[in-house]
């Protein structure tokens, strides 16, 4: 049995398959961008350029790239741009901010009722 694919599933992965290329089985790629997720990769690649993500994936050792949150961020950025495009992760940064802030307002007043009852 041999393996047409760096994807193991006997296809090219997204980014072979956007640039029209046979997919090799040391395909850098492959295990992060599958065939069935296309509009993911190409959101990537508008964003940062298959050779940044080539690149970025290089200078991480082989055991660290299998479990890569680099390509997590990459792909987290590029869904959020896609989304927000003028401000990207600020949106959800911004989001996440105001959430700490309240939560910790509400630690507060808990505190100064907890001293206030003692």
């Amino acid at each position: 049995m041999t393996l047409k694919s760096g994807s193991g599933s006997g296809q090219a992965c997204a980014a072979c398959k956007y640039q029209r290329r046979r997919c090799k089985p040391e395909c850098l790629l492959a295990p992060f961008f599958p065939a069935d997720d296309p509009k993911m990769f190409q959101s990537v690649h508008r964003l940062f350029g298959v050779k940044n993500i080539q690149n970025l994936l290089r200078q991480l050792s082989p055991d660290r790239r299998a479990m890569s949150t680099a390509v997590k961020s990459v792909k987290f950025h590029a869904y959020m741009r896609d989304r927000y495009p003028v401000y990207g992760c600020l949106v959800e940064i911004h989001h996440l901010s105001c959430q700490i802030q309240a939560a910790q307002e509400q630690l507060q007043a808990v505190l100064n009722q907890i001293s206030y009852y003692r």
